[in-house]
């Protein structure tokens, strides 16, 4: 696996760099809309490679550090994680929380005890914060987002921990919303709904921009939002998502501007 270059990276991928062919499909008219959300991971960069790195990287630490976690698997991390969302539900709405507890629950379970498996898990989860948001959204797609802004809000509304202010967006974004404390991921209404109220318009005023078929645009949906597929690759969309169409498909971020102004 390779690892990204120390210093800080421009996050780059199809969403970043426009293919020769872009195009549009309308399945429903859109409505008037004051405000535009978007998903953040893999619709504003690739967080595949960034989150590949930020794993790679705790447990690099974790291993120096607690030498007997070098006996666990992935696996075995995965299922200690589980285990820990099946005892405590709620974990499977933060991610940062549910790392924390996995990390804490798998060191206690080889032999540390419950101090040491502590510090080792806040350590972990740190290093692991630190590496996830180590790179900047590619300007092109922060040219795209600062041409939105003219005329519509922003806001960010994601599954993940990445911390908008270290990546760039909070010279674009009004503001960023993440699960937890009560607040439940996407495709549940919550943050759609959370979203709407902080902007004080109702929620077919909202238009939202993602890539996942059914934890945005169902998602969105279903909390009467109006919805863009970002769909680079074309790739069809399952049958949790076939019921409910977005307004608009498209292949690249720029193509936003050719509706929204």
């Amino acid at each position: 696996m390779d690892n990204l270059d120390p210093k800080r990276q421009s996050a780059t991928a199809s969403i970043a760099s426009a293919p020769s062919q872009s195009s549009i499909i309308q399945y429903q008219r859109l409505k008037p809309f004051k405000a535009i959300s978007f998903d953040l991971d893999d619709t504003l960069y690739d967080n595949q490679p960034i989150i590949i790195n930020a794993v790679k990287q705790s447990f690099a630490l974790l291993h120096r550090e607690y030498p007997a976690s070098t006996q666990w698997t992935t696996d075995d991390w995965l299922k200690c994680k589980l285990a820990q969302q099946t005892l405590y539900p709620e974990l499977k709405h933060d991610t940062s929380a549910a790392r924390y507890a996995m990390l804490r629950e798998g060191l206690i379970q080889l032999g540390y005890n419950e101090i040491q498996a502590t510090q080792g898990a806040q350590a972990g989860l740190a290093y692991f914060q630190h590496h996830r948001s180590d790179f900047t959204v590619a300007e092109d797609v922060i040219a795209i987002l600062q041409a939105l802004k003219v005329d519509f809000t922003l806001v960010g509304i994601t599954n993940g921990n990445v911390d908008a202010s270290r990546i760039g967006l909070t010279q674009v974004l009004e503001f960023v919303l993440h699960p937890g404390y009560g607040i439940k991921m996407k495709p549940h209404s919550d943050m759609f709904t959370l979203a709407c109220k902080q902007l004080a318009i109702s929620p077919s005023e909202l238009l939202h921009i993602g890539d996942h078929p059914t934890s945005d645009i169902v998602g969105a949906k279903m909390a009467g939002c109006q919805t863009v597929w970002l769909n680079p690759c074309q790739q069809n969309r399952d049958k949790k998502s076939s019921s409910l169409l977005p307004q608009i498909q498209i292949t690249h971020l720029s193509k936003l501007l050719d509706f929204c102004n």
